[in-house]
């Protein structure tokens, strides 16, 4: 099991695999196309960006080199704890 923590201060739960987005969106962070085009949900990586899934090449393609910045709508949570900010 997993564990997001949003803005240093909630966290939730989350299964290995899943996709970090119902969650994210739950937590306030805005989603619009959901297919990593629009950027809307642009997330900040503080610490964990290990658990997640590899960046998609959407990410590539809107982001450049992605870096510490990911879209949530294309992550998944492999294992551990990544805190993110928004």
């Amino acid at each position: 099991m997993g564990k997001l923590v949003f803005n240093g201060d909630d966290d939730v739960e989350v299964p290995d695999g899943e996709r970090i987005q119902p969650f994210c969106e739950e937590a306030g962070i805005p989603f619009a196309c959901e297919e990593g085009i629009c950027g809307t949900c642009i997330i900040e990586v503080e610490e964990g960006g290990e658990n997640l899934s590899l960046p998609t090449r959407e990410e590539y393609d809107f982001l450049g080199d992605p870096g510490t910045e990911r879209l949530a709508c294309q992550c998944k949570i492999q294992k551990g704890c990544v805190k993110i900010r928004f």
